[in-house]
């Protein structure tokens, strides 16, 4: 085993880490909860990541998103992506797609993949994402950031669990009122991975029909059950 994955290690057994390089999962959005998502994973030794978004950096993502950097103004946050993580570890491939999820594409794009990353900022392309998950028939991580507060659960096909979270006609969640500072996707997209790992190993107690929300302001951490 590459010595890059020494401390995985009494974490995950060597067979766990051998099994991580055959894995391939599909993240959706590179920005705030996306870039953080990405980093982890690769860092993890996750073998295969698709890494889709189809916008582009602009200066208010410096503040939160890990990819964003001052020359990366104006360039696509999937690239980025896929640049990033050519750095940090060339051992794995990462398949960077500079377009938006829409009606047309999004079964086509997530096909093949063993799991889903829910990083998009919008919950109508969520629950278009969870709708084609469902028809692939593949698992999917849902994350949500908004301010000092985040929410995390694992979506299986048929749970229509985001019905369960968002009212009907929703379309921007709360983050457009409280914006989002720089440690909230950070901390949500580390439970996002959390939750992937042991979905993809087979280990732990999963969010399936359940919710964690965190309210890092007062440091309230609850499971509801859906």
């Amino acid at each position: 085993m590459n010595k890059r994955y020494a401390r995985n290690m009494n974490t995950f057994s060597l067979e766990e880490n051998v099994r991580l390089r055959g894995f391939k999962v599909f993240v959706a959005g590179c920005g705030g909860l996306g870039g953080f998502i990405i980093e982890e994973l690769g860092r993890l030794g996750i073998g295969y990541i698709t890494a889709v978004d189809g916008d582009v950096f602009d200066e208010t993502n410096l503040n939160r998103q890990l990819l964003a950097t001052m020359d990366q103004i104006g360039k696509s946050k999937a690239a980025a992506a896929a640049e990033r993580m050519s750095d940090v570890n060339p051992d794995i491939l990462v398949t960077p797609i500079h377009a938006m999820i829409t009606e047309e594409n999004c079964r086509e794009l997530i096909r093949g993949h063993d799991l889903v990353m829910d990083a998009l900022d919008n919950i109508t392309s969520r629950f278009l994402l969870e709708e084609c998950c469902e028809a692939e028939g593949i698992p999917m991580v849902h994350g949500a950031i908004a301010g000092w507060y985040g929410q995390v659960s694992y979506v299986f096909p048929g749970d229509k669990t985001l019905e369960k979270l968002y009212p009907s006609g929703s379309v921007k969640g709360a983050e457009a009122e409280l914006g989002n500072p720089s440690f909230t996707p950070a901390v949500i997209a580390s439970i996002e991975v959390a939750e992937a790992v042991k979905v993809l190993l087979g280990r732990g107690t999963l969010l399936q029909n359940k919710v964690l929300t965190i309210n890092l302001l007062d440091h309230d951490y609850e499971i509801f059950d859906l």
